[in-house]
């Protein structure tokens, strides 16, 4: 909790404006009781009018004055707090687009919304109350302890019996709901999890008709989540009514024997009603100090959570002394390069060697699981090589900059990835500064133009989140021509062929051949079709190159192509 401190320092204005204008507020609330002691023992007494409604108006100016103080302590303390939140969430946001896909699988999606959202609110609630009334508690408990005291100091040993018994009270809470305020924010991860996996999963769930099972399983974390829930309020519900028990018996307590020190003219009535008053707000000051206390874990494990992300380093670092080269060509080389996911038993990909040209089409084709989108995925440094080394332009992908490497290159993962918004806007995240007439030209070439003019406002036309009102073509060819428009020196193509016909399939691959000619596309593929007209197609099993060559080479050399080709032929003559 005290790391997250740090990001508080912005606000060093606004925080000693909380802490000046509380020391205000709390004073004249100490003060107030005095002037009603003297208003009873002085002018009640004397039966003086005139200092009755003197000491009357400093009381109702002091309570005024102290009122908009305490306005103006909410108000600095909430800005300090949320602007707090704000630049704890755009960091943490910041440090996680950083991340690595390893670090991104590592920790979850889930979980970084809970942590991007739910904890940060945790934090940022406990700062506002900590500048209330962290701020405001122990001055009020202080000045409440020292003026008791002056009043009557014998009558004062009552809080030797009430506040130890007051702080045992909070440690037995705290003890046990401390632990409880780190599993609830497991239950909340948990139940993101399973609230984001069935409403993106939701076709997948209706087909497989597995509602009931989904239900079930969102239901156990649901009531998982509800039990610890209860189980925390329940500890905290025990706070209040002890705490009142206490308050009640200690002002028994004080007017028992304040009666009797005033019977023995040992203690005036205008200083026991003082007295009572100050008690008051000693144990009010206490009970504010135990809700912060008990809060404070909660917060203390949200800060837990979030700085687990930000001391998180991405493994996929910036090079120190980044290569400048001229050279704008596309060249992509791999030497000898392996590649192991963390924990897996044996490399994704072992010992791949081969070049992919400028001008030149390299298909990569292979069973399920033979590494074809890990070997995509390094070229452009979404994981690093475990082994060997991967160059583009003949520069060693690790000492380019990450933006001018990425900057060269234009991906279409193998699942379409669209936002909400226009088609235009969702074109343009390939080239920011994209005219209309470049994302018309590139929607064209990816075969999607004659979908798009169909529409009412043609590249203006809304998308809603994940491409949910288009079908899985549509997705595809609006993915294929956000890389178009980007006119890269290299074009990876994961599988993204796979959802369009033969017919788009062919019409798709000519365009491509024909106006990418200086560019290097590497395509994997499932289909053979796909990949029937490049230069170079590279057969990999099991993560090993299998065969290199051309259509017809490896068609008469290599058995396993043999058996892709065999196994689609077969499946289309089925057909």
């Amino acid at each position: 909790m005290l790391s997250m401190l740090k990001y508080l320092k912005p606000y060093s204005f606004g925080i000693m404006a909380v802490v000046v204008l509380t020391l205000g507020a709390t004073m004249l609330e100490l003060y107030l009781p005095t002037l009603m002691a003297d208003v009873v023992d002085i002018g009640i007494v004397n039966q003086d009018i005139p200092y009755i409604f003197k000491k009357g108006g400093w009381m109702i100016v002091c309570a005024i004055v102290a009122i908009v103080l305490a306005i103006a302590v909410t108000y600095f303390a909430s800005k300090v707090a949320l602007g707090f939140g704000k630049d704890v969430r755009r960091k943490l946001f910041v440090h996680v687009e950083n991340f690595s896909l390893e670090e991104y699988e590592k920790l979850g999606p889930a979980s970084l919304i809970t942590r991007t959202t739910n904890d940060i609110k945790q934090v940022q609630d406990v700062i506002n109350m900590m500048l209330r009334m962290m701020t405001r508690a122990p001055l009020m408990l202080v000045g409440g302890i020292i003026l008791a005291v002056s009043r009557d100091a014998t009558l004062s040993l009552i809080f030797l019996v009430a506040l130890p018994v007051l702080c045992l009270l909070i440690f037995l809470i705290s003890r046990k709901a401390i632990p409880l305020f780190g599993q609830l924010q497991k239950r909340t991860d948990r139940l993101n999890l399973l609230l984001r996996e069935g409403l993106i999963g939701t076709r997948v769930v209706r087909a497989f008709n597995r509602v009931d099972f989904e239900k079930k399983r969102f239901n156990e974390a649901n009531e998982a989540y509800r039990d610890t829930g209860i189980m925390v309020n329940k500890i905290m519900a025990y706070v209040f009514p002890f705490m009142l028990i206490v308050m009640n018996f200690t002002n028994i307590a004080i007017v028992w024997f304040g009666a009797i020190r005033i019977d023995q003219n040992a203690m005036q009535v205008g200083n026991l009603m003082a007295f009572l008053h100050y008690s008051m707000m000693i144990l009010m000051s206490l009970i504010m100090l135990s809700m912060a206390m008990i809060m404070v874990p909660r917060a203390q494990a949200s800060a837990k959570r979030i700085n687990e992300v930000l001391r998180t380093l991405p493994t996929i670092k910036e090079a120190e002394r980044p290569k400048q080269t001229q050279q704008q060509e596309g060249l992509v080389e791999f030497k000898d390069v392996t590649f192991r996911y963390t924990g897996a038993e044996k490399p994704a990909v072992e010992r791949l060697s081969f070049i992919a040209r400028p001008g030149e089409t390299t298909a990569i084709i292979g069973s399920t699981g033979a590494g074809k989108t890990t070997l995509l995925q390094l070229i452009p440094r979404f994981y690093e090589v475990s082994d060997g080394a991967i160059s583009v332009d003949g520069v060693n992908v690790r000492d380019w900059e990450l933006r001018e490497l990425r900057r060269r290159i234009a991906y279409v993962p193998q699942k379409a990835s669209l936002f909400s918004g226009t088609v235009a806007e969702n074109i343009r995240l390939g080239k920011e500064d994209a005219t209309d007439e470049e994302i018309e030209a590139a929607i064209e070439k990816a075969q999607a133009l004659d979908f798009i003019k169909g529409k009412e406002k043609g590249i203006y036309s809304m998308i809603e989140q994940a491409g949910g009102n288009l079908s899985g073509g549509q997705k595809q060819r609006l993915s294929i021509a956000r890389a178009l428009v980007k006119q890269a020196e290299i074009y990876l193509f994961d599988d993204s062929f796979s959802a369009l016909d033969y017919k788009t399939d062919a019409s798709l691959r000519k365009v491509l051949k024909q106006t990418m000619d200086h560019s290097t596309m590497i395509i994997v593929a499932q289909r053979v079709n796909s990949v029937i007209d490049a230069d170079r197609i590279i057969v990999l099993n099991e993560g090993k190159v299998a065969g290199m060559g051309t259509h017809q080479e490896l068609l008469k050399e290599n058995t396993i192509y043999q058996e892709i080709v065999a196994s689609q032929q077969t499946e289309e003559e089925s057909a």
